[in-house]
């Protein structure tokens, strides 16, 4: 019953004096307000590179030539057919099918990719920019496409050697509008290279391209270049190389491809050990995913820390203010300390209502801060994802600060001579 009567006199002391409350909370409520909207803006960004990351694959695992340096190994992958990689260095096929035969269980698909690089098509006057990529039939399993029409290549295509081509729905749009493409030849112009190919399918080109946001990309729909996908041989025959310079493993739901990824390197190790030029690196999509997390969640306290100091000048605005109470309040202590009040009631009394002050203040300030995250978010272009842990971290803060500098005012009137408390004028 104390805790409540001394609860309804802080209530009671903030409504008498309006302003000076909402004055002297001030500091809590910027401070309160602005670790909340960081952490809210925090949060939604995380969860949104998460999610965006996950739908790229989560379980893939980028495996990749990594030149050797006298220092160690130092990361570079390299690109369409090992760049200037000798083909004695590159990974082999029979690499690639005793990695499949020592771990059948781990492994869902094995996708490869050769890219022969950025080209065009045209017809009349209608065009599109593309990049022409030569892929086996997992391919699709990795990078999760979307198939509007037709079909992917398939193995049969790669063991033929058939000239054909998966383009994009923009392609399809900017070269034959809404007719049917499927079985229609295009002559694809690349670096060096003039080839027809006959399209047998059309996938969906993700618009929420993650890419060309993080690039900053202004280009317009119809100028943005796709993936044209062919069949790996005929990618390897342009390109005249036998072996391979990266892959990509897609484990199995339920595997942790970070520590797959491990046991990758470790297969890898056996036939690059000897060799002193090259080595072979696997990092998963899981793990990035996990560091990213991570350092934004690090990039969002260090801010949120920054912001907090706030708190403390509000800290400070309270005990100043409680002091002032307690000066006004003097005869009401040597009154209450004359008809029995012991030194810990009286304490009690003003540390709730240091307590209380903070809070509201504190309360106040989540409101807010959950506002201007949601409206940051919504600036930025993601959903706002309100952090419960930060919610309930400022209450604790709040309740702390009301505590901690509520106490030294507080000390101070227990410790009043009732006598000299009764004479103050």
């Amino acid at each position: 019953m104390r805790f409540l009567d001394n609860f309804r006199e802080a209530i009671g002391s903030l409504l008498m004096n309006k302003m000076r409350s909402l004055l002297t909370m001030l500091g809590i409520i910027i401070g309160i307000g602005a670790v909340i909207a960081i952490m809210t803006l925090g949060s939604s960004m995380t969860a949104y590179i998460t999610e965006t990351m996950g739908e790229l694959g989560i379980n893939n695992i980028t495996v990749s030539l990594q030149a050797k340096t006298d220092s160690g190994p130092a990361f570079r992958i390299e690109y369409g057919g090992g760049g200037g990689i000798a083909e004695k260095d590159l990974i082999t096929e029979e690499m690639l099918d005793g990695l499949k035969e020592e771990y059948p269980d781990e492994i869902k698909a094995l996708s490869i990719s050769e890219s022969l690089g950025s080209g065009q098509t045209e017809k009349g006057a209608d065009y599109a920019n593309l990049t022409l990529t030569g892929v086996n039939e997992e391919y699709m399993i990795a990078n999760d496409l979307t198939l509007l029409r037709g079909r992917f290549v398939s193995r049969e295509d790669d063991a033929a050697g058939r000239r054909l081509a998966v383009v994009s729905d923009k392609l399809v749009s900017n070269i034959f509008g809404d007719a049917n493409p499927l079985g229609q030849e295009i002559v694809i112009r690349t670096q060096g290279h003039i080839d027809n190919y006959t399209i047998v399918g059309v996938y969906e080109q993700s618009s929420d391209d993650m890419m060309a946001m993080m690039m900053g990309s202004t280009s317009s729909d119809y100028d943005m270049s796709t993936d044209v996908y062919i069949p790996l041989s005929v990618a390897k025959k342009v390109l005249n190389t036998k072996g391979y310079s990266s892959f990509t493993v897609v484990s199995q739901t339920g595997v942790n491809s970070t520590e797959f990824g491990t046991k990758v390197e470790s297969y890898f190790n056996r036939y690059y050990n000897r060799n002193e030029d090259y080595g072979v690196s696997a990092f998963s999509m899981e793990s990035m995913v996990e560091s990213i997390t991570e350092m934004m969640g690090t990039l969002s306290l260090a801010i949120a820390a920054i912001a907090a100091i706030s708190l403390l000048v509000g800290g400070i605005g309270v005990m100043n203010i409680m002091i002032v109470s307690i000066t006004e309040r003097t005869r009401e202590i040597g009154t209450r300390k004359a008809i029995g009040a012991t030194n810990g009631e009286i304490r009690a009394q003003f540390i709730v209502e240091s307590v209380v002050i903070c809070l509201v203040g504190g309360i106040i300030g989540i409101i807010l801060g959950i506002v201007l995250g949601a409206v940051g978010a919504s600036i930025v272009g993601v959903t706002a994802a309100v952090s419960a842990s930060s919610i309930l971290l400022s209450v604790g803060v709040s309740s702390a600060i009301g505590v901690f500098f509520g106490f030294y005012p507080a000390n101070k009137a227990a410790k009043m001579d009732p006598i000299d408390a009764l004479r103050y004028e």
